[in-house]
This record gives structure tokens, C-alpha cells and sequence, in this order.
């Protein structure tokens, strides 16, 4: 029988140092690779949204990797249960699409569950579909979001900034997200409104950038210190209700309508009557009764 000999190998204390740093090293690199920003968007509508406004809502989930849906919510359920619906959800953030007529698309940007929140009013919606533009991207990768430098001279804007920070920028490390930037959500403030465009980054090196879409414009209306709710801590002097908008254009079409009526009076007046000729008596021949009268 011949005999086996193992040889144990001698641990040093210098081989267990390098494997603490080792180890030390990859947990440090798990860290940083670690999904830490646990940001969720809650998007979706109220009964009642239009075919329209619906494509819009599902472009802006396409750009929000972090977002999540739910089933529309009921008319007679108040703003207040959508905090609910994030509580379940796990949402810290929701962005919801109300309509009013058929005519008014609302969003709604609101922080769960303390706020602030901001009611805005939609207009100049143009789709992904319906602008068939040639810029393309990946879906989920992350954005990089610009802004204009009113954002920083006005403090109501610079409050809509950090939240529009939160609710479009995709975490870092993200599941359903891209490693990389591909293209650029531009937000400036101009004539009173918000105009939101989506850009490909074309070329890097020059910087071309192609629009992908989708467009649209916000009008702020208020700010709330609450999630749907709270006091006023913000309203727009300049907004117009579309209602009263409607109201004032149907005014001038009747003043305008008013303006023709009188025209026509006015040139009836002023319409010239022929005097009796003096002459005409001349060539008059006289009448067997006109002398019997005489």
C-alpha cells in the first residue's frame, strides 16, 4: 500500500490581507453598480381621455423606464385616492391626465405623499405617430435633460425643475434601462409656457441632434403644497381658462357680426332719394277734369 501524503498549503498573514482587499473591492464596486435610486413614476389617465390624449400619455411611458400603469380611474373617485394607488404601487412620484369636454386635456405632476404638485394645461400635442420624424433611439435608455436658464432666475420654476428632474430622469442602474445616453429632453420656458421636445443625439462629436418626439407645450395653472391638495402656493396671473378663451372668441364673432349689421344700416340711410324734376311740369298735358276743375 503505498501511502498518500497531502500537503496542506500554510496560510500567511500577508495572502489574507490581499483577500480582504479584494473582497473589500468588489463590495465597494457592487455599491456603485447597486440599483440605490428607487424613483418610480406612476402614469396614467381618468375615464373619458381621448384616443389623442391616450397616444400621448403612452409616448411618455416609452421615454420613462421607471414608470409604471394602472387601470383608468373613475370619475366619481376623488384626486386624493391616487395617493393610495401610489401607496400600493410603491410610487413616489405620479403624473396624471385628466379631460374636461372632450376639448381640455389636464396633467397633473405631483409628489406622493407630501407634495408639492402642479396642475397643468396641455396644448400643441403632436404624437410620435403622427409626426413621423427620422430621429430614433433606444427605448429605456437614460436622457439627458436641459434646461432653460429661466428656470433658475424664477423660484416657481425652479421648483417645476427639480420635479421634472425627478419624474423624467431615469436612475442610474436601473433594470429596465440602458447603460448610456442617446438622447436629449430639452425644457425651456417661453411665452409663458412650458415646450417639452425629445431629441436623438446624431453625432457626438458635433452635437447634431434630430427630433424623435413627441411635442407638446404645458400652461401652468397652480401649485400646491400637498399631493392634490393643500394651499396655493403658486398661481399663473397669466392664465386663460379655455372657457373663457371659447367665451371671448364667440364675442368678437357676434361684435364682428353687430359691426356688418350697422354698415348695412348706415349705407341704407345714406341712400340718395330723386328729387321731382321742375321740367316735368313743362310736357305735362292738361286733363278734361283738370279743367272742369279750374
Amino acid at each position: 500500500m503505498s501511502e498518500v501524503t497531502v500537503e496542506k498549503k500554510r496560510k500567511t498573514p500577508g495572502g489574507e490581507k490581499d483577500s480582504k482587499k479584494k473582497r473589500k473591492k468588489t463590495e465597494s464596486a457592487k455599491k456603485q453598480l447597486s440599483w440605490t435610486n428607487k424613483q418610480r413614476v406612476l402614469v396614467f389617465c381618468a375615464r373619458g381621455i381621448t384616443f389623442h390624449a391616450r397616444h400621448l400619455m403612452n409616448d411618455i411611458r416609452v421615454l420613462l423606464p421607471h414608470s409604471k400603469t394602472d387601470s383608468k380611474l373613475e370619475r366619481k373617485e376623488g384626486l386624493f385616492a391616487i395617493n393610495e394607488i401610489c401607496e400600493m404601487k410603491n410610487c413616489n412620484m405620479a403624473m396624471f391626465f385628466e379631460m374636461r369636454k372632450k376639448l381640455d386635456l389636464y396633467m397633473w405632476l405631483s409628489m406622493v405623499p407630501n407634495g408639492p404638485s402642479a396642475r397643468f394645461l396641455v396644448q400643441n400635442v403632436h404624437t410620435m405617430d403622427e409626426l413621423r420624424l427620422t430621429g430614433n433611439h433606444l427605448k429605456g435608455s437614460r436622457p439627458l435633460l436641459t434646461f432653460d436658464k429661466s428656470f433658475d432666475e424664477n423660484p416657481h420654476l425652479s421648483l417645476l425643475k427639480e420635479m421634472f428632474k425627478q419624474a423624467f430622469g431615469t436612475p442610474n442602474v436601473h433594470p429596465k434601462s440602458k447603460p448610456f445616453y442617446d438622447h436629449v429632453l430639452g425644457l425651456t420656458y417661453l411665452d409663458g409656457r412650458i415646450w417639452f421636445r425629445n431629441y436623438q443625439i446624431a453625432d457626438e462629436k458635433e452635437g447634431g441632434l434630430v427630433e424623435v418626439g413627441p411635442r407638446f407645450c404645458l400652461w401652468l395653472i397652480k401649485i400646491f403644497s400637498g399631493s392634490f391638495s393643500g394651499e396655493v402656493i403658486y398661481e399663473n396671473p397669466t392664465y386663460k381658462s379655455p372657457n373663457q378663451y371659447r367665451t371671448e372668441l364667440k364675442m368678437e364673432a357676434s361684435m364682428r357680426y353687430k359691426i356688418k349689421a350697422q354698415k348695412k344700416e348706415q349705407k341704407v340711410e345714406a341712400e340718395i332719394i330723386p328729387k321731382e324734376d321742375e321740367l316735368d311740369e313743362i310736357f305735362h298735358t292738361i286733363t278734361q277734369n283738370e279743367l272742369k276743375a279750374v
